[in-house]
């Protein structure tokens, strides 16, 4: 497995080198993309990688983040805190989150 550093190594690596260019925001039921006004359900991405990172000597600092893309070939990463967000989220985008940090 590719050893990505830091989360903000793992972030500029994605973007730079993998194509992962585009910010996904976590709303509601869907992941949106509001520069390009697109929003996406569970149904319409995939997650391609999931990359955990601890915090040194704070575990607020831990946080996931996913490699996605989308159902008209959109690439792009979402950033998370362990646990999977801990606002309104939908159960559908945390269950399809869930099952693939899981794997």
């Amino acid at each position: 497995m590719k050893d990505y550093g830091t989360l903000s190594e793992a972030i500029n690596k994605l973007k730079l080198e993998e194509g992962y260019t585009h910010d996904f925001n976590l709303i509601d039921d869907y992941l949106e993309l509001k520069a390009e006004k697109e929003k996406y359900t569970a149904d319409e991405f995939e997650v391609d990688k999931v990359l955990r990172f601890e915090g040194m000597s704070n575990p607020d600092d831990n946080s996931i983040l996913y490699a996605i893309t989308t159902s008209n070939d959109r690439k792009g990463i979402l950033t998370d805190g362990y646990g999977v967000s801990g606002g309104q989220v939908s159960k559908t985008i945390l269950d399809k989150l869930h099952r693939e940090t899981e794997q």
